[in-house]
């Protein structure tokens, strides 16, 4: 596997950096990348190939990773639309939908699109995958050797289903980080040090979710278990459950979908 990264910012070092450590060889991996501080820093990081155009071992890779932002995809692809011929393209490029791409590519067909999340920068990662019918079972292996390099991956069997999964995990960890500020900061408000506060809220949540990771229990019925009848947590639970919390979490959900939605159709516009 011979893999060629266009845009080499922080997701890109992040994948590159994970298949490296799965044994990939360095010499394997080239990249394309317009900024010369970019371009010392994946050499002096990962002992990587990278050059400011596509090039001869641009033309020998049979995987192309396009990692450039969403809005300079276009322009990119077109430069690329001559020598994609008989590779598999990779786009992590949020929003921008494969009928565009292929587009913007002449036509061609081997695409994957993927949506990771910004855990996948210390290899705790998830990213949806979804390939149109002419990816080969061993190009969709390809795709998650990649993209599994920096966490789980689940596969999708409509691309429509990329926008939820964006607003799920795509977003999701902004979710997190909030619950955590306010964790802390009723902490706080209550008395508690701020920066004990602060660590019980972090702990708290990274504890919760290792425990719910490793048990064969669901969440709901983890929840249970430390819900006691009359005591402190269903308190605070019957306050979700007044002010309708869910109901708010699901329609902030739904409109992060629609989001992703309307940013697709934009980019894929010409």
């Amino acid at each position: 596997m011979r893999i060629a990264f266009l845009g080499g910012g922080n997701m890109a070092s992040a994948l590159i950096g994970g298949l490296l450590k799965k044994g990939v060889d360095a010499s394997w991996i080239s990249v394309i990348e317009v900024s010369p501080a970019a371009r010392e820093r994946l050499a002096a990081r990962h002992g990587v190939r990278a050059s400011t155009a596509p090039d001869a071992a641009t033309q020998k890779a049979d995987t192309l990773v396009l990692a450039v932002k969403p809005q300079d995809l276009r322009p990119a692809a077109a430069a690329l639309a001559g020598s994609v011929r008989g590779k598999l393209v990779v786009s992590i490029a949020a929003g921008v939908r494969l009928e565009a791409l292929s587009r913007w590519l002449g036509g061609h067909r081997k695409l994957v699109r993927c949506m990771p999340n910004t855990p996948a920068l210390i290899g705790a990662g998830i990213s949806g995958l979804y390939a149109l019918p002419e990816v080969s079972q061993d190009e969709r292996n390809r795709t998650q050797t990649i993209l599994g390099a920096v966490g789980e991956v689940v596969w999708l069997t409509e691309e429509r289903l990329l926008d939820p999964v964006t607003a799920v995990s795509g977003s999701g960890p902004a979710y997190v980080f909030w619950f955590i500020e306010q964790l802390a900061e009723s902490a706080r408000k209550m008395g508690i040090p701020a920066d004990a506060a602060s660590k019980l809220a972090l702990h708290t949540v990274l504890g919760a979710a290792r425990l719910a990771a490793g048990s064969e229990e669901s969440p709901a019925e983890l929840r249970r278990n430390v819900t006691s009848k009359g005591g402190t947590t269903e308190a605070a639970l019957k306050v979700f459950d007044e002010e309708q919390l869910a109901q708010r979490f699901a329609r902030a959900l739904e409109a992060a979908s629609r989001r992703g939605a309307d940013i697709g159709a934009e980019l894929g516009k010409g």
